[in-house]
């Protein structure tokens, strides 16, 4: 197979993208995973065959005010189980849609009923969580938007979600086997066409002066994306949905890790040069993922944004009565581990490999019977990660936010996945305030179908 981005991006400044669709006043309350026929190489190339909710890469747009409620009826058209998981959301844990731990997966043929209040405003996404690694590799994922009752001064809102596909572009199929283990011991499934909102190519228009608040999502399966603003100015106002204290200025690349979101402003300061969102491609090279055609001339803004409103519930965790607990990751190529537990006996790395597992987090590879941490309601937790693989691994915990704890005590913003990179040691601390049995995993997706699975308990 010999297909890159550069082959499909040829003649990019010249194409013309489709934004992702505006919803109805009255969203569907229905949504179907479903098998669908969509063109995501570039004409010329074959359409390729993909699961998604309602027949479109992504699926529909949720968008519902912050206190609102989100209710939908998933319906199962597919011919194998599924389930669905709300990126990010602090719900309750019977919504949260992990087949095997908070719900039974929905079998073909059946439905089940999501509903559940959001409390935060914020991006976040959808995606399936039942064999997830191939699951949203197909197509399986789409944007949730929780909109402040007040939005930013701002003169659009534009959501972008980054996301890549691994095809032969000979069928245009999906590359098979999904659980390939170069895959799974290495840096997961990464795909050679990349895409915005399921399109190789996307453009957008916009005036000089303009500002635009730019959502991005990184939806794929295990791409890393370093970014870059081209003839823009940008701040940076959220993180994983959640406001920063205040807006930060964009300087220097933008690393956007599998399933983080990242909230910015920015103003068009282009007059008539190229202006757009740049990806790094191999490390020596800017491409454009997203791409702005200038169509004339505002009055441009003369201050920075002011800071979004807070969500409720964020006040950072007081550490002084913290319980610690240490996440060790061990596995995959060019590392390795002498043995784990695996359900429930203790295997040697070969025997591991033999049953697909590559990874371990704290010397356990997948879901065992009892938690990694048992917590009581409002206690307060500080995990230690440390990463000895050779790879970097984006750790994702369900159902709440956590804050990364500097070496100098202080802390980071509130996220929901965070990015471990290899002998980097990296301390995270929560409050424990939403009870349920909550995963926490790699979102590497290939990494947790092959061991970095594991769930946090909160009576």
């Amino acid at each position: 197979m010999d297909l890159h981005r550069r082959a499909f991006c040829a003649g990019l400044a010249g194409a013309t993208g489709l934004a992702l669709a505006r919803p109805a006043l009255a969203a569907p309350d229905v949504l179907t995973a479903q098998k669908a026929t969509v063109q995501l190489a570039p004409d010329g190339y074959p359409a390729t065959e993909v699961w998604s909710y309602g027949g479109t890469i992504p699926g529909p747009l949720i968008r519902v005010p912050q206190g609102g409620s989100v209710t939908r009826r998933l319906v199962n058209d597919l011919d194998v189980p599924t389930s669905v998981h709300w990126h990010g959301i602090r719900i309750a844990n019977a919504m949260d849609g992990v087949a095997g731990l908070t719900q039974d997966a929905v079998p073909p043929g059946g439905t089940f009923d999501y509903d559940f209040a959001v409390p935060d405003v914020g991006t976040y996404w959808y995606h399936a969580h039942t064999s997830s690694m191939e699951q949203v590799a197909r197509g399986l994922s789409g944007v949730l938007i929780v909109d402040e009752a007040t939005p930013p001064d701002v003169d659009r809102d534009e959501v972008l979600m980054l996301d890549d596909w691994l095809l032969d572009p000979e069928t245009g199929l999906f590359a098979e086997p999904f659980a390939h283990p170069m895959m799974m011991s290495h840096g997961g499934r990464t795909g050679n066409l990349i895409g915005v909102n399921g399109q190789y190519a996307h453009a957008m228009q916009a005036e000089t002066g303009e500002r635009l608040r730019l959502r991005l999502i990184n939806a794929a399966n295990a791409r890393i994306f370093g970014l870059k603003l081209e003839g823009m100015t940008g701040w940076t106002v959220a993180l994983d949905g959640m406001p920063l204290d205040a807006p930060e200025p964009v300087s220097g690349e933008i690393v956007l890790a599998s399933a983080q979101r990242i909230d910015l402003i920015v103003d068009i300061t282009a007059t008539d040069g190229p202006a757009g969102l740049l990806m790094s491609l191999d490390g020596d090279a800017w491409e454009a993922l997203v791409e702005v055609t200038l169509t004339g001339t505002r009055a441009a803004r003369d201050t920075a944004p002011a800071p979004l409103p807070a969500n409720p519930n964020t006040a950072r965790p007081d550490l002084a009565n913290a319980r610690t607990f240490d996440m060790v990751m061990e596995g995959g190529a060019m590392a390795g581990m002498d043995s784990a537990t695996y359900q429930g006996e203790r295997l040697g790395f070969r025997a591991l490999i033999a049953q697909g597992q590559f990874w371990a987090l704290s010397g356990q590879a997948g879901l065992s019977d009892t938690p990694f941490a048992a917590l009581k309601r409002g206690e307060v937790a500080r995990v230690r990660l440390t990463n000895r693989t050779a790879f970097p691994h984006a750790m994702h915990l369900h159902g709440m936010h956590f804050r990364e704890v500097r070496a100098d005590g202080t802390m980071g913003p509130l996220r929901d996945t965070i990015l471990s990179v290899p002998n980097a040691p990296l301390d995270i601390a929560f409050t424990a305030d939403n009870p349920g049995k909550w995963l926490m995993h790699c979102h590497m997706l290939a990494h947790a179908a092959s061991g970095m699975n594991t769930w946090i308990d909160v009576a």
